[in-house]
């Protein structure tokens, strides 16, 4: 693991909008497509994420939302109103069972999430319970919205006339999708998904016939291929009310409808999902005769192993797992720090994301010097989009999270805040009147880490071979000591017997045994972790 500061800060060059970030320059985009709008349209921009709530929620979902409301913060650092509107796709039918989820949602697969009943029994369905845990993240993060639900837009009747006006021109979108994709299914069936009244299942069904006067669809329940599943049906023969959320349009011309019915101005997409935005933006224009909204494509979270973060394969990283972990500002920091290119992501990299919020707190502060007055402004606006525009007066005291880690993991359970108190004293960072108390959320952080992985992920460094020497003359050296001075001493001779100066080699070993550059002094701090943890560590990068 190592420390990264790779922010998505453009050229230097260039003007500066707004804070400086590419936040603010998608938002002027927003911004001068609302201005070119003909005819009466409201002042204020929206802007939306569409959310699934077939599982639980990601890291990657929470990032789509956290973005929209980023969007919505520049857009009034502009002078203009705006509004963030996270929609809840819980008219989706549940393709496959989650992991973590109960084996008895087999029996429900095909079915809309929001007509299956919640398993933990706390919400009206499972489709709420899910979008409501995504939610919450955003509430606990800081963000504001307006959520909007495709279940109650639906069954409200509120989306009726967007759905009408697209199945009267269901030739024209049909012809649409296969100019775009190559899918003919549309030239045969309506680009609508009735629920079937005898199984309850949504994508076993056809439509076939629309009923533009009384607003329904005629279907056929005969069965679906849908990502290499076979989902059987029932063979039932009905109708479906367009008014009453008995069906919904289908992804290639739903988001249009959305759009339309709530004026939608801005929303992003991920790149899986890069044609049905190209359908729905024609449909939008051609068929709704609204302007399809400003869009901004990102990639996805990959995890370790390489593949996407899945809510059914179950490989995912809630936003509630972050937010055990590290801070707000660092979940935030992981969404703002730039849109494009593929990031692979794990827990391990919390430690991370709460340093890279140090270094730009210390940039904020001038307590590190930027010459470069266009890179200065956007870290700095970067740090202030990470605390939602709204940055504390004054530095906070920062402690490293490693060794706060290192620190809680062998603290006395019974004694340990007057442990770290007493330890974090005599290495100088509690001083001139602070207290733990004015670190106490990074210390729940670093207790809730070792209460659960023990510690944080070794740090391997890249070692040129003088390094290497000097790092296993050091190993060798540090065994049998029990004093701080000795070992203060021994990192001191071994600086000196390979030639190196001793802030270097001490910045070397802050860099593997804390991902910091400075830290405390480390004849007592290696006193206190043991010898023996960080000899074990030295030698993990000597491997």
């Amino acid at each position: 693991m190592k420390l990264t500061q790779e922010f998505d800060l453009g050229d230097d060059t260039e003007d500066i909008i707004g804070r400086g970030t590419w936040i603010d320059k998608i938002a002027l985009d927003v911004i001068e497509r609302k201005d070119k709008l003909e005819g009466d349209h409201p002042t204020l921009i929206r802007t939306e994420s569409g959310l699934g709530a077939s599982g639980f929620p990601h890291i990657g979902s929470f990032a789509d939302a956290s973005r929209g409301y980023a969007f919505k913060l520049a857009i009034e650092e502009q002078g203009r109103e705006s509004e963030f509107i996270p929609f809840a796709d819980d008219m989706d039918g549940l393709r496959k069972v989650p992991v973590g989820t109960p084996p008895e949602l087999e029996e429900h697969l095909g079915k809309p999430v929001s007509t299956i009943p919640d398993p933990w029994g706390c919400h009206k369905s499972y489709g709420e319970h899910m979008s409501t845990l995504l939610l919450e993240s955003l509430e606990d993060a800081g963000i504001e919205f307006n959520a909007q639900s495709a279940y109650k837009l639906y069954t409200s009747g509120k989306l009726a006339p967007n759905v009408k006006k697209i199945l009267s021109n269901a030739k024209l979108a049909g012809e649409i999708i296969k100019e775009i994709t190559d899918q003919d299914k549309y030239l045969e069936v309506l680009p609508y998904n009735p629920i079937c009244e005898n199984c309850g299942r949504i994508y076993t069904t056809q439509a076939i016939n629309f009923d533009e006067k009384k607003g329904l669809v005629e279907y056929i329940c005969g069965g679906e291929e849908i990502g290499g599943r076979k989902y059987e049906g029932c063979n039932h023969r009905g109708w479906s009310d367009i008014s009453k959320g008995e069906g919904k349009l289908t992804w290639k011309v739903e988001f249009a409808a959305r759009w339309d019915l709530l004026q939608i101005d801005f929303e992003a997409f991920g790149k899986d999902i890069f044609e049905s935005v190209m359908c729905n933006d024609r449909v939008c224009k051609e068929i709704l005769g609204y302007e399809p909204p400003a869009h901004a494509r990102y990639e996805v979270f990959l995890d370790k192993g390489g593949a996407k973060i899945s809510k059914s394969k179950g490989n995912v990283i809630t936003p509630q797992d972050w937010l055990k972990y590290g801070s707000a500002q660092s979940l935030a920091l992981l969404t703002y720090k730039r849109m494009t290119g593929t990031r692979s992501l794990a827990i391990d990299d919390i430690p991370i994301y709460m340093k890279e919020m140090d270094y730009l707190e210390d940039v904020y502060f001038n307590k590190i010097k930027e010459s470069n007055p266009a890179r200065k402004r956007k870290l700095t606006g970067l740090y202030e989009y990470c605390w939602h525009l709204k940055p504390p007066e004054n530095p906070t005291l920062q402690v490293p999270y490693n060794l706060i880690v290192n620190l809680v993991a062998v603290a006395p359970e019974k004694s340990r805040e007057e442990f770290l108190e007493s330890r974090l004293m005599e290495y100088g960072y509690l001083k001139d009147g602070a207290k733990l108390s004015d670190i106490k959320d990074r210390c729940d952080y670093a207790t809730n880490w070792v209460n659960d992985f023990k510690s944080v992920e070794d740090i391997k460094i890249d070692l040129i071979n003088e390094q290497k020497a000097a790092i296993k003359t050091l190993t060798e050296s540090l065994k049998g000591l029990e004093e701080a001075d000795a070992i203060q001493n021994a990192i001191f001779e071994t600086a000196k017997s390979h030639d190196i100066k001793p802030r270097d080699f001490f910045k070397l070993l802050y860099q593997i045994l804390l991902n910091t550059d400075r830290g405390p002094k480390l004849g007592p701090y290696i006193h206190t972790i043991g010898v023996d943890h960080v000899i074990k560590t030295l030698n993990k990068n000597l491997e």
